[in-house]
């Protein structure tokens, strides 16, 4: 079983993200069950020194599907931990910048 791990800058967002969207823990379990299954799932994201993957995660509050719903950013650290590192709706942001990622991970 792997261990899934929130860094601050995730608990943050997801903090904020909840006042706006009430089914949000509903609509990212599934990764989570997934992660810590061991599952390895979306697209890892290129040109960065670490392993890093976005995944989509379908909004419900806002019935758009994955393409306007949330998107995950976790670090693969090992087989047994990966780091949630950042959350956000994609319906608020288009994209997140390599910066924004490598900052999330110095603070992890």
């Amino acid at each position: 079983m792997t261990k899934v791990l929130m860094t601050l800058p995730f608990k943050r967002r997801f903090k904020d993200l909840s006042k706006r969207y009430r089914k949000i823990l509903a609509d990212i379990q599934p990764i989570f069950e997934a992660l810590e299954s061991g599952e390895v799932i979306g697209d890892r994201i290129a040109g960065m020194d670490f392993v890093v993957f976005e995944v989509r995660a379908r909004n419900s509050d806002i019935l758009t599907g994955k393409s306007g719903g949330y998107r995950l950013i976790y670090q693969l650290v090992s087989p047994e931990s990966v780091y949630l590192l950042l959350i956000y709706a994609k319906s608020d942001r288009e994209d997140i910048t390599v910066a924004e990622i490598e900052d999330a991970i110095d603070q992890s």
